[in-house]
């Protein structure tokens, strides 16, 4: 028996479907001409607006902002999914004394936006004598929220495999974190491997709020120059080139991401079951069998 998810459409939906992907497909071409031809209308398109881009100073600049963006971004990323990893497990705990402050901890965090924890670690802690740099405050803020979502992204993906997985881990003698080390991380993190990498692009995009603080990225930068009299004020100019930058950063990171995810699915140790490395359970009556590849 087949199940789906939708009808198979017939030959009037099909039509139907075409029809309403050409419109949609004209409708986004009308609107970028429109927005084309307005910046065209206005001049932004001139050459004084763009002489800026003629010096090589400015493109050095606009280097040294990008790595100043990837500094705070892998520095987040890192921090964030160790802190993920550990607030998943302090979730899943047996003990109650654990497990409850955990979870009000991931909630808090989860709840705050990013914009205010980095305000309230930049200009509030100097109130108490803590005075901590515009990059740590960045990285701070960024790890708290982003490892407290991705808590739940790892916490949803373990407990989304099934039990049987985990029985299996007992049943050979292992202790809960052997379990949870050799048994399910493994085959959980091959499952949250897309989304994992989907946070991560929402932490290099929120860098860009750095800039609030006066740290000195590629927003920042951006920013610095369209409001440039001197230049003529290429603000439109500076937000094309510095979009097309995050652009450009983030197609890099899923590309590398979709690497590291064939190379998992390729991994020998990856076993040929759906998930990864999921072992076999074969069960009779009378005894339990538990055969993992290689072994």
């Amino acid at each position: 028996m087949t199940s789906v998810l939708y009808d198979v459409p017939g030959p009037r939906a099909i039509v139907r479907n075409r029809i309403l992907g050409v419109v949609t497909i004209v409708v986004v071409v009308a609107v970028a001409g429109f927005l084309i031809w307005r910046l065209a209308e206005s001049g932004q398109f001139t050459a004084q607006k763009w002489q800026a881009f003629g010096y090589s100073r400015i493109w050095e600049q606009f280097g040294i902002a990008t790595l100043r963006t990837l500094a705070a971004f892998a520095a987040s990323a890192v921090g964030a999914i160790a802190l993920g990893f550990l607030l998943a497990i302090g979730r899943m705990s047996d003990h109650a004394w654990l497990r409850w402050p955990v979870t009000a901890i991931v909630e808090v965090l989860r709840a705050v936006p990013v914009l205010i924890m980095m305000m309230l670690i930049y200009y509030g802690l100097p109130v108490v004598g803590i005075k901590l740099e515009s990059y740590w405050a960045v990285v701070i803020a960024l790890v708290a929220y982003n490892g407290s979502v991705l808590a739940e992204v790892i916490r949803a993906g373990i407990e989304s495999l099934p039990r049987g997985q985990g029985e299996a881990g007992y049943a050979i003698g292992l202790r809960k974190a052997g379990v949870m080390q050799l048994v399910l991380l493994p085959q959980a993190i091959r499952a949250m491997l897309p989304v994992i990498i989907a946070q991560l692009v929402v932490t290099l995009k929120d860098t860009a709020l750095g800039f609030i603080i006066t740290y000195p990225e590629l927003l920042y930068f951006a920013k610095q120059l369209g409001s440039n009299a001197v230049l003529g004020s290429p603000l439109i100019p500076s937000a094309i080139v510095a979009g097309a930058i995050y652009i450009t950063m983030c197609l890099l990171l899923s590309l590398a991401a979709m690497k590291v995810e064939q190379r998992l699915r390729r991994s020998p140790k990856a076993g040929d079951t759906p998930g990864g490395a999921a072992p076999l359970l074969e069960g009779t009556d009378t005894e339990l069998i538990v055969t993992q590849k290689g072994e």
